[in-house]
């Protein structure tokens, strides 16, 4: 599974890059109900920090964002009763999965989530990077068409007087 497709099931909750428990066991291909009996089995490996249920807001803030893939909508629908709201997973409980899960598709698809996380988190620092020195840049310009600005307004007011002047002398009024 290449880390575009992974990076598409990560979503921000509250600040927090989390992924769906769905999204996960679509990715881990283990059923949903699994995955949360494995971590429930093993909850001093997954702190409340790390993972939690959303609220009933939160859910419907992301189940009607674009982030959250058809695909996903159908596990979710298919293996999750309406009225239960997912659970979602930091990166740092990512890697307590494959531990729990104890298969070797589980390790691979470790490897590759905490791959995508890493891709996001410097694709994020890129923009960042990018924003502050287009910033730097909006600074520095600004002053200077700020100069500019002055002169073009000096030069015009200094042309209106020049005008004004010749204007007055050309029909022979004096003052």
């Amino acid at each position: 599974m290449d880390l575009a497709m992974i990076q598409n099931r990560i979503n921000k909750v509250n600040g927090t890059k989390v992924m769906l428990d769905f999204d996960l066991a679509t990715l881990y291909e283990v059923e949903t109900r699994v995955l949360n009996q494995a971590m429930k089995r093993n909850k001093d490996s997954f702190p409340d920090d790390f993972m939690f249920r959303l609220s009933k807001e939160e859910w419907e803030e992301i189940s009607s964002s674009q982030i959250v893939m058809m695909s996903s909508q159908s596990v979710m629908t298919s293996k999750r009763p309406k009225s239960a709201l997912p659970y979602v997973f930091t990166e740092h409980v990512v890697t307590m999965l494959a531990s729990v899960l104890k298969s070797d598709k589980a390790r691979k698809m470790n490897i590759a989530i905490v791959r995508a996380f890493i891709a996001l988190r410097r694709t994020m620092l890129n923009i960042e990077t990018l924003q502050s020195q287009i910033k730097d840049l909006e600074t520095k310009f600004d002053s200077q068409f700020y100069d500019i600005f002055e002169a073009i307004q000096f030069l015009m007011i200094e042309n209106k007087e020049i005008a004004t002047h010749y204007e007055r002398n050309k029909i022979g009024y004096k003052k």
